[in-house]
């Protein structure tokens, strides 16, 4: 079965688990911290895919990593994940956890990308917009590139909307490219 699957399932299971105990918030909040954590940290990331090394020290280190940091719930998961030797799905497991805690909560994720930081005003009415579009409650990221020039690119589910001043110059490049009346003497 595909990592994709494996990390699926254990986290469908996980947010069942986590309702039955009411901690659904808190076990999302340690998704989240542990995403975080193999994110910024290559060696953890690196230790969790590395065959060679034992469960039991994986399962050490991530307990001397996370101990008192997160939820009973989220290190004992963490202890069946290592005694099953599934470590290298963890990462997985995070990422799936929260997209599937997102659409249990009726959360739709939008990212913003834009040349310059949007003001909070603008955000706001952005956040706005979307919630009566989309009928959801919105969790806006908002990402900075310089490269844009002008404009944002706004991203929700599967859509794209692209208002860059990078955007329209490429699109009015191509249309020179395309130039019909080219002189055929």
């Amino acid at each position: 079965m595909s990592d994709i699957r494996v990390a699926s399932r254990y986290a469908k299971s996980l947010i069942e688990l986590a309702e039955e105990k009411n901690v659904l918030e808190q076990v999302n909040a340690d998704m989240q911290l542990f995403s975080q954590v193999v994110s910024q940290n290559r060696e953890f990331k690196l230790l969790l895919l590395n065959p060679i090394v034992k469960s039991d020290k994986k399962l050490a280190i991530i307990n001397k990593v996370f101990q008192g940091k997160v939820s009973e719930l989220t290190l004992a998961f963490f202890n069946l994940i290592a005694r099953k030797n599934r470590e290298a799905v963890l990462e997985g497991v995070a990422t799936s956890f929260q997209e599937q805690y997102r659409v249990k909560q009726g959360i739709q994720s939008a990212e913003v990308i834009s040349a310059t930081p949007l003001s909070p005003a603008l955000r706001d009415e952005l956040g706005k917009k979307l919630v009566a579009q989309t009928g959801k409650r919105i969790e806006l990221v908002e990402r900075i590139d310089p490269s844009l020039i002008g404009g944002f690119v706004l991203r929700v589910g599967d859509k794209q909307i692209d208002s860059s001043v990078k955007n329209s110059l490429r699109k009015l490049r191509n249309q020179f490219k395309d130039n019909p009346y080219i002189n055929k003497l």
